[in-house]
């Protein structure tokens, strides 16, 4: 081994070289002036894919007239705002055109672009040359990545190298599908179990599911079908006072008095006991957007209607908190609900299907309070609830143990593909 002369490569083999970057790169841009159905590619963290046009994803421009060509074989790397692009680079596998923004490099025949593929993909994922994009975009220019020193094994070493990490990474990758896989479908039990609960469809008594209930009665309500004899159904405006949250200029965020945000509410089925926001509120504010025990936040805006409605339920009143401008409250005026059940309620399918239904998509999906207030509620006995409540305690939480375990087993797969591809393309590990 022999010092290679760069920081983050380290040591390198002694028939290893080290050569500047434009020696073996050398960047290709043809524009399309005028399209003509040819695939339009994108670079993702599946590599670089061909774009389905008729089922788009993502915006769109109106025309793809000024794209570049694209050829397989090269090389497609983003070379701005990499403090935050998840991948940056990606081997091009389709002729196409793709969006001018993107780099396209050509190999020389000395570099294989599958080793090369691999070296950047652990710059990438090291986010090593962050430092040399010190300006407003986090972007390099073609001229500094060419001045930039790389590794150069012979060629039958990047090849066999590049092999290499195609079957190990494959293996790993499929492993991560799996593991992923497996909690898709916990994710689903565990709303198809809370849905099946709060809404009669399993009868829970004893802490177990004890079949069905004796007797049924029509709701009233289509997609809730029929519940239990005894559950009765109200209109959230019989049970709640909606209140829209604070809305505040930046300049007052970030000191001061407990904030609820919309994150807060949209990832958490009960609201944290301690918040991370803070916002300068006033003592009037902090009355009239108050965070206490029992109230139920709902989240009013978003790009498609799948990600409004979600809810998270406080359990523990937060002392001189308010709540973001993009939530609803509903602070119950009866004590028909109680809190470990609505948490529950409120996250299941059920009311999805209401919000789907009723909700119109303009520009940006929104939750009105006239609508909320229009929301179905199944109301079970207080003693019900509480067994409904403790059921789903237990069996969510072996089931949130479990997911959790595999997304630390995805972590460590992750971390150990990232350590192999680094340990063979700077020579630590020898193929």
């Amino acid at each position: 081994m022999k010092n290679s002369g760069v920081e983050w490569i380290g040591e390198i083999p002694e028939d290893w070289e080290t050569i500047r970057n434009k020696r073996i790169m050398k960047k290709v841009k043809n524009i399309c002036e005028h399209y003509n159905n040819e695939n339009v590619l994108s670079l993702t963290m599946n590599g670089v894919i061909v774009r389905d046009l008729d089922n788009p994803n993502g915006k769109m421009p109106l025309t793809f007239d000024g794209y570049q060509y694209i050829n397989e074989n090269n090389l497609l790397m983003c070379l701005f705002d990499i403090d935050v692009t998840p991948r940056c680079v990606g081997i091009i596998k389709n002729n196409g055109v793709t969006s001018p923004a993107y780099s396209q490099f050509e190999l020389t025949e000395r570099a294989d672009v599958n080793y090369f593929y691999y070296y950047y993909l652990y710059l990438d994922n090291k986010k090593e040359l962050l430092h040399l994009s010190k300006n407003l975009r986090y972007s390099l220019t073609e001229n500094q990545l060419g001045e930039i020193l790389v590794p150069l094994p012979p060629k039958s070493t990047q090849q066999r190298i590049a092999s290499y990490l195609d079957k190990k990474c494959s293996k790993i990758e499929e492993t991560i599908q799996n593991q992923q896989q497996v909690i898709e479908k916990l994710k689903a039990y565990k709303q198809s179990l809370i849905t099946e609960a709060v809404t009669g469809k399993i009868k829970i008594q004893n802490g177990k599911v004890c079949g069905k209930y004796e007797s049924y009665k029509d709701s009233g309500v289509d997609y809730l079908g029929k519940i239990p004899s005894n559950w009765n159904v109200k209109r959230l405006r019989y049970i709640g006072k909606c209140q829209n949250g604070i809305s505040k200029g930046g300049e007052f965020f970030g000191s001061g008095y407990p904030f609820v945000s919309y994150g807060d509410v949209y990832n958490n089925l009960t609201l944290p006991e301690t918040v991370s926001g803070l916002i300068e509120s006033t003592p009037e504010e902090q009355e009239n957007y108050s965070v206490m025990a029992g109230d139920i936040f709902f989240t009013r805006t978003s790009e498609t209607i799948e990600e409004v409605g979600f809810t998270s339920v406080c359990l523990k009143t937060i002392e001189k908190a308010t709540f973001a401008g993009f939530v609803i409250r509903v602070r119950p005026f009866t004590d028909e609900l109680i809190p470990d059940y609505s948490k529950y309620y409120f996250s299941s399918d059920a009311h999805r299907r209401f919000f789907v239904k009723e909700m119109n998509l303009v520009t940006r999906a929104s939750l009105s309070q006239d609508l909320l207030k229009r929301l179905p509620v199944l109301i079970p006995s207080k003693d019900e609830q509480k067994e409904i409540a403790d059921y789903l305690d237990k069996k969510c939480t072996a089931i949130d143990t479990a997911i959790e375990q595999k997304q630390k087993l995805i972590e460590k797969l992750t971390e150990y593909k990232k350590s192999l591809i680094y340990e063979c393309v700077t020579g630590k590990k020898e193929i």
